[in-house]
């Protein structure tokens, strides 16, 4: 079993909290937690854009991940979220388990 972490960027913590309970309630994610206020630098359009965002860390399984990828797409204000999955190299295999128990 292989387990994912995603990271996603909202532009309100209101649409943060609303993604993250639906894709917990969805069973597509175990965990999201929500870091407020990061800063983004980025190009769009052409142009360098600064924004004031939210981090969306996102814990799923393989087998759930292109489900939440897809969700994502579907639920998310932007034309395109970002949505940058890693696989979890290591960790605590009580926590991982965990994680698989919720999302099956």
């Amino acid at each position: 079993m292989s387990y994912y972490l995603f990271l996603v960027t909202v532009p309100t913590i209101e649409e943060g909290k609303s993604i993250a309970r639906i894709l917990v309630e969805a069973n597509l994610a175990a965990c999201v937690n929500i870091i407020q206020k990061i800063f983004s630098i980025y190009t769009w359009k052409g142009n360098i854009e600064e924004d004031n965002e939210h981090l969306l860390l996102i814990k799923t399984t393989e087998e759930k991940s292109n489900l939440l990828i897809q969700k994502i797409s579907e639920i998310h204000s932007y034309d395109i979220p970002e949505c940058i999955g890693f696989k979890i190299e290591k960790g605590s295999e009580k926590y991982l388990n965990w994680i698989k128990e919720v999302v099956e």
